[in-house]
């Protein structure tokens, strides 16, 4: 019988993509796997703002873990973590916070390489001693979705970004990434480009105005996620009902 991983690393089919609507407690994860979900993901936004925390390793470490914890036990479905910068710059502590999670069941995590509460991102050789530490400590069962946020820096999406986009894409692998995550990059003709040139799964996310799923699909994606928008929806409707029933 395949483990976690296994059920979870298979379902990463470019050209059909798995489809994370992200999560952010128990009970939202009851609704989305009871909606058909293969997996779960949570979101660290929607955890953030949902806990009152907010984002950007507000969220105490010890809160996230344990907020896993009572998601893995709500469901039988495959959890993956938005773990940000793994609570740590030091690639020996950010290893160390990882396997933390995949001890409380978790299958793997985002890993991004923004700087967490300054500015840019980390220089390429410092995210890929980053990766390789994460990957030794917790091993090879264990999905490490390593994610660049050049696309989010940038208002200028051109062809010399992606070069730098692949370019990261292709050291991560190397280091020991098992996905690939590029938020906000968008456009059919350069997902091809990365799906092409970068040996991981591509993850992208779905945000207002994004191309279709069926042109990602076409495209080569191998997963999409929702990222905080099912969070953001779900509260306007919230609002909404409340002020109708104050009426």
């Amino acid at each position: 019988m395949p483990s976690s991983f296994e059920t979870f690393a298979a379902l990463h089919v470019p050209g059909s993509p798995l489809v994370l609507y992200n999560i952010w407690d128990a009970g939202s994860a009851n609704a989305v796997a009871a909606a058909g979900a293969k997996a779960l993901a949570t979101g660290s936004h929607p955890v953030g703002d949902a806990s009152g925390f907010g984002d950007g390793h507000k969220v105490p470490l010890d809160y996230v873990i344990e907020n896993a914890r009572r998601i893995l036990a709500a469901t039988d479905l495959p959890l993956t973590v938005d773990f940000e910068g793994g609570y740590s710059v030091d690639p020996a502590r950010g290893a160390a916070n990882v396997t933390r999670l995949k001890e409380a069941g978790v299958i793997g995590c985002n890993f991004e390489d923004q700087v967490i509460g300054g500015e840019g991102l980390h220089p390429l050789e410092v995210q890929i001693e980053r990766i390789s530490a994460i990957r030794r400590a917790v091993g090879q069962d264990f999905f490490l979705n390593a994610r660049t946020d050049l696309f989010l820096k940038s208002s200028d999406h051109d062809e010399e970004l992606v070069d730098r986009v692949i370019e990261r894409g292709q050291a991560f692998a190397e280091a020991g990434a098992s996905g690939f995550f590029v938020p906000r990059l968008a456009d059919p003709k350069q997902v091809e480009r990365v799906v092409r040139e970068v040996p991981l799964p591509l993850n992208l996310i779905a945000f207002p105005g994004a191309p279709s799923k069926q042109e990602w699909t076409k495209a080569g994606v191998a997963r999409i996620s929702h990222g905080p928008f099912p969070f953001r929806r779900l509260m306007e409707q919230l609002q909404d009902n409340a002020r109708k029933a104050m009426a």
